[in-house]
């Protein structure tokens, strides 16, 4: 069995409390020294400590240990502004050829939801990014927080991709196995993989709950539930990159598990590979197919964490209903201000949910609460308007 080990890294431009009275007065919405301590915190947390241990993998173990990331656009233009070293320990990794970069939308946006044009330039313009930074041209495509359906998957194959992540939803899957390469309805070329949410969402959400009744979640104890698996060619672990020393704090062990889990599987005959790889490595038997959008999000894997109130409905419906005009001014400036706005936590901070995931939203919002971020996002909106007329 291969191992597809992938990890998501992001960080937004998040905005400022921006009022009523600032809209025709100031055009400039980043919280910069927001920005700027919150990604020295994370990197100092997690980026150089887990690429150090990632490094060290790859060294000992070579052809058997190999890993995947997608980092989004906004994510890297704060490595640029802000933590260099940072940009530079994946580059490191990167020039071991055992690091697989995949392709996004570059704002990490919805884009696909309202504008196919806008998708598809958010996707060329990441990977050229990723070519210049990394000497890498994307082959497999991860949109944004696992949005996924027929329609999405399409789209990603008609780009020029061999393959795409998904979620792997039950009610989709209805019995069948993620751990299976699966075909899209139209292209049986193009393959998809299934995030294993279970052993994934153990590591990423679980690992330090100690309420949870497997607490504490030891390396053997994962290795044993891997071993279980009976059935499929792959098993795909997809998660935050974060988690490793921010979500999940190196006290609870989290560095200690990322250093020894790959070795304690790698001995039980188990081997890591790269995306393309799988989907070249394997055939896919069997369609995997979604009328409906499906994510990675929250407990009912739709698109609630953006879509589920009239807030988020309004705020993204005019996002976009001005990129027409914002394209024929032809400023750049503009419109790398409007691109920004796209990037979808600032609707996730909107919404409303309170029940199992409230506090998931609540954690990486920086405002007091969801009316706020609405309030201020749509202000910005009112003076960028203001400022195109």
């Amino acid at each position: 069995m291969k191992i597809c080990l992938y990890f998501q890294v992001h960080q937004p431009f998040r905005l400022i409390d921006y009022s009523f009275f600032n809209i025709g007065r100031n055009h400039f919405y980043e919280n910069a020294g927001l920005n700027q301590s919150i990604l020295n915190k994370v990197a100092d947390n997690c980026y150089i400590k887990a690429n150090e241990i990632l490094l060290e993998l790859i060294s000992k173990h070579k052809e058997d240990f190999k890993v995947n990331f997608s980092i989004s656009g906004v994510a890297i233009e704060q490595f640029e502004r802000y933590r260099p070293d940072v940009l530079k320990s994946f580059q490191k990794l990167a020039n071991t050829g055992n690091v697989e970069f995949l392709a996004e939308t570059y704002y990490h946006s919805l884009s696909f939801l309202y504008s196919l044009d806008e998708f598809k330039f958010q996707v060329e313009k990441h990977r050229d990014k990723i070519k210049k930074l990394f000497n890498q041209t994307p082959e497999v495509f991860r949109n944004t927080e696992l949005i996924y359906n027929d329609e999405l998957a399409l789209a990603a194959k008609n780009l020029g991709f061999k393959g795409i992540l998904a979620e792997g939803v039950d009610w989709i899957l209805k019995g069948r196995s993620p751990q299976s390469l699966y075909k899209i309805p139209e292209g049986k070329n193009f393959k998809c993989l299934l995030r294993n949410y279970e052993l994934s969402d153990d590591i990423s959400f679980r690992f330090s709950d100690k309420n949870w009744i497997e607490y504490p979640l030891t390396v053997k104890k994962f290795v044993d539930k891997v071993l279980k698996i009976s059935d499929g060619d792959i098993l795909n672990l997809f998660m935050d990159y974060e988690t490793f020393g921010e979500h999940q704090k190196k006290e609870a062990g989290i560095f200690e598990f990322l250093e020894k889990m790959p070795e304690a599987l790698i001995k039980q005959g188990l081997s890591f590979g790269n995306a393309k790889e799988i989907i070249e490595l394997y055939p896919a038997n069997d369609t995997y197919s979604s009328k409906e959008f499906t994510s990675w999000a929250d407990s009912e894997r739709d698109l609630s964490a953006w879509l589920s109130n009239s807030m988020q409905y309004e705020a993204l419906h005019k996002i976009y209903a001005i990129r027409d005009e914002i394209l024929a001014i032809k400023n750049a400036e503009l419109t790398e201000v409007w691109s920004k706005l796209q990037t979808s936590d600032h609707f996730y901070y909107m919404c409303t949910k309170y029940w199992m995931d409230g506090d998931v939203h609540q954690y990486f919002s920086p405002f007091n609460s969801p009316y706020d971020a609405y309030i201020f996002y749509m202000n910005i909106l009112s003076d960028l308007e203001l400022t195109l007329k």
